[in-house]
C-alpha cells in the first residue's frame, strides 16, 4: 500500500478523537468506543493483525483502565474522607490566611505542590491530588481540572522518581546492538570494564531534556493564572490574569532551579521531586511574607457560585458532609497530605528497602490468548493503594464515625462508576493502536507509520516537529514513559539521518511526551472524575490544546536552534 495512503489510515483513531471528542464535542463515553472500534478495524483488516492480537490488547487495556479506575477511587476517597472529618474546612481556611487571591493559591497547589507529587508518583497522581483540592478551596471543577493538566508538562519527565527517561527511554532506545550503543561508545561513554555506561548516557540525556523543560515551563505559571482568568473570571481577561507576573516568575524559578540543580548533580530520579518541594517551601515562606504578592485590594476570585457556567461545575461540587462535623486543627488537617506525599516517595523512590519489597509483590498475566501480549502489575505500588491507606488513617487520626466514613466510601464508589464507560474504551484503544506491528501485512505499528511519513516532509527541520511526535504518544498513550517506548528509537534514527546529534532529538521527544500529558483523553477523563466532571473531556482539551501548542512548539525552536 501508497505510504502516504498508510499513514492517512494511521490516523484515522486519533482523528476520530479529534473530532467527535474536541470538534463535536461529544462526551468521551460516546466519543471513545468509535474510536477504539476505528482502531480495531484498522488492525483486522488493514494492518490484518490477527484476532487474538487484537482481543488480547483490548484485554490488557482493560486491566490498566482498571488500574486507573482504582487511583481515581482511592483520590475520590480520600477527598470524601477530609471532607466528611471536617479537615477540609480547616485546609481552607489555611491558604486563605497565606491569601484569598485565587491566582496565587493556583501556584501554589497546582504548580508547586502538583510538581511534587508527580516527582514522587507519576502516572496522573497529582491531578488526583491537586485537583480535588482546588475544588475543596472552591474552585469551579473546570478550571482546577484545566490547571491541574496544564501544570502537567514540565514535572513530567521526572515523574515517578524519573521513570520516563530510566524506564521510557531506557527501553525504548538502549538496547544491545542499536545504533545508540555504538554511539554511546564512540562519545565515551564506557564503564572500566569497557561496557557501555547507560546510566551515564542517560544522565546526560536527562540534562538536556531538564535544560528544554526549564526554557519551556518557566512560563507555565504564568499561563496557568491567565487562562484561569480568562476562561473562568468575571470579566474573562487574561490580563488579570498576567498581573501576578513577578509572584509566578519568582514561583517558576524557585521550582526550576534546585530541578536543573537536580538534573546535573543527582540524576533523572530527582528532578521534579527536589523542585517541587524546594519550590514549595520557598514560595509559601515568601507568600507568608507578602513577598511579590498583589496588594489586598488587587485580590482576585471567581464570580459568584450562581453566576457560573453549569459546564464547569462537577458533581462533587459544593458537596458538603452530612451532619455537623468536628473541627480539626491546622495540624491534623494537614498531615492526610503529608503522609500521603511521604509514602508516596517511599514506595517509588527505587533506591529505598520500601520500594523494592511493594514493588516486587506483583500479580502478572501472560500471554493473553496465546499471543506475546501481556501485563504485570504492582498494585501495592499502585497510587490508589496509597489514598486508601492514609485515608483509612485519616479515619482514626480524626476520630470519625462509621457512618460519615460509610457516606464517603459510598459516594466515592458512585463517582468513579461515572468515569469507567469512557476509560473501558480509552485505554483498549490505545493499546490495539500501540499493538498493531505484528499482523500479516507487515507493516509497522500505526504510531510508527504515521511519525515516519511526517519524518520523511519534515527534513531537516524535524527538530521542530520531534516534540510533537512525543505529545502524540502521548495523548494516545496517556503516558510520557510509553511515548519515550515507542519512539525513542525512531528519533534516535531520524537525528543520525539529518546529520545532527540524536540524543538532542531524543529530549526533544521526551519533552513533548511530557508536554502531551496536557491534552492526553484518559489523563482529563481520570482527572474530571476525581471531582465528578463527567462528559466535558472535550471542553478541558480545547483549552489545554493551546497550552501544548506553546510547550511542543517553542520546545521544537529551541531544539532546532540548539542542533
Amino acid at each position: 500500500m501508497n505510504t502516504s495512503v498508510l499513514a492517512l489510515l494511521s490516523l484515522l483513531p486519533i482523528a476520530a478523537v479529534a473530532l467527535f471528542l474536541v470538534g463535536l464535542r461529544w462526551p468521551a463515553k460516546r466519543a471513545m468506543p468509535l474510536s477504539y472500534f476505528v482502531a480495531v478495524l484498522l488492525a483486522l483488516f488493514v494492518w490484518q493483525v490477527p484476532a487474538a492480537t487484537v482481543a488480547a490488547a483490548s484485554a490488557k487495556g482493560l486491566i490498566i483502565a482498571a488500574e486507573l479506575l482504582y487511583i481515581i477511587f482511592g483520590a475520590i476517597l480520600l477527598l470524601n474522607t477530609l471532607e466528611e472529618s471536617g479537615a477540609l474546612a480547616t485546609i481552607r481556611r489555611s491558604f486563605r490566611d497565606i491569601t484569598p487571591d485565587r491566582r496565587i493559591q493556583v501556584i501554589i497547589i497546582a504548580w508547586l505542590f502538583g510538581s511534587f507529587i508527580e516527582g514522587a508518583s507519576g502516572f496522573g497522581t497529582p491531578a488526583a491530588v491537586a485537583v480535588p483540592l482546588l475544588v475543596g478551596l472552591g474552585f469551579p471543577a473546570m478550571a482546577a481540572v484545566v490547571a491541574g493538566m496544564m501544570i502537567q508538562s514540565t514535572p513530567v519527565s521526572f515523574g515517578a522518581a524519573g521513570t520516563p527517561i530510566l524506564k521510557g527511554v531506557n527501553d525504548g532506545l538502549l538496547v544491545a546492538g542499536s545504533p545508540a550503543e555504538a554511539f554511546a561508545r564512540n562519545a565515551g561513554y564506557v564503564t572500566a570494564s569497557g561496557d557501555v555506561d547507560w546510566a551515564a548516557f542517560l544522565a546526560m540525556i536527562g540534562w538536556k531534556v531538564a535544560l528544554l523543560h526549564a526554557m519551556c515551563g518557566a512560563l507555565i505559571p504564568l499561563l496557568v493564572t491567565a487562562f484561569m482568568t480568562r476562561f473562568f473570571g468575571r470579566n474573562r481577561s487574561f490580563r488579570e490574569g498576567l498581573e501576578v507576573w513577578p509572584f509566578a516568575f519568582f514561583a517558576a524559578v524557585a521550582m526550576i532551579a534546585p530541578y536543573l540543580a537536580s538534573a546535573y548533580f543527582l540524576g533523572p530520579q530527582f528532578p521534579s521531586l527536589t523542585g517541587g518541594l524546594v519550590g514549595l517551601v520557598v514560595v509559601v515562606f515568601a507568600a507568608k511574607r507578602g513577598f511579590l504578592m498583589p496588594r489586598p485590594d488587587k485580590h482576585w476570585d471567581f464570580d459568584a457560585r450562581e453566576n457560573w457556567n453549569p459546564e464547569w461545575v462537577g458533581l462533587l461540587q459544593d458537596r458538603k458532609p452530612d451532619g455537623n462535623p468536628k473541627v480539626i486543627s491546622m495540624g491534623l488537617s494537614w498531615t492526610p497530605y503529608v503522609l500521603l506525599a511521604l509514602m508516596l516517595v517511599l514506595f517509588n523512590l527505587r533506591a529505598l528497602p520500601i520500594a523494592a519489597a511493594v514493588k516486587g509483590q506483583t500479580v502478572a498475566v501472560d500471554s493473553l490468548f496465546g499471543t506475546a501480549i501481556g501485563h504485570v502489575s504492582s498494585p501495592l505500588a499502585l497510587p490508589g493503594t496509597v489514598f486508601i491507606i492514609v485515608s483509612a488513617i485519616t479515619f482514626f487520626l480524626h476520630r470519625m464515625n462509621g457512618p460519615s466514613y460509610a457516606r464517603a466510601w459510598r459516594s466515592s464508589g458512585t463517582t468513579v462508576v461515572a468515569a469507567s464507560v469512557a476509560l473501558v474504551f480509552t485505554v483498549p484503544m490505545v493499546q490495539v493502536f500501540i499493538n498493531s506491528e505484528s499482523g500479516a501485512a507487515g507493516y509497522e505499528k500505526m504510531p510508527i507509520v504515521l511519525a515516519d511519513a511526517i519524518a520523511g516532509l519534515a527534513g531537516e527541520a524535524w527538530p521542530i516537529f520531534a516534540p510533537f511526535i512525543g505529545g502524540m504518544g502521548a495523548f494516545v498513550a496517556g503516558s510520557n514513559t510509553v511515548s519515550n517506548m515507542m519512539f525513542s528509537l525512531f528519533q534516535f534514527g531520524v537525528g543520525q539521518r539529518i546529520g545532527v546529534d540524536p540524543t538532542w532529538i531524543v529530549a526533544l521527544q521526551a519533552v513533548g511526551g511530557a508536554a502531551g500529558n496536557m491534552i492526553c483523553v484518559h489523563n482529563v477523563v481520570a482527572a474530571g472524575a476525581v471531582v465528578g466532571l463527567v462528559g466535558k473531556e472535550g471542553a478541558v482539551i480545547r483549552k489545554t490544546l493551546a497550552p501544548f501548542l506553546y510547550y511542543a512548539l517553542l520546545s521544537g525552536i529551541i531544539g532546532y536552534a540548539i542542533v
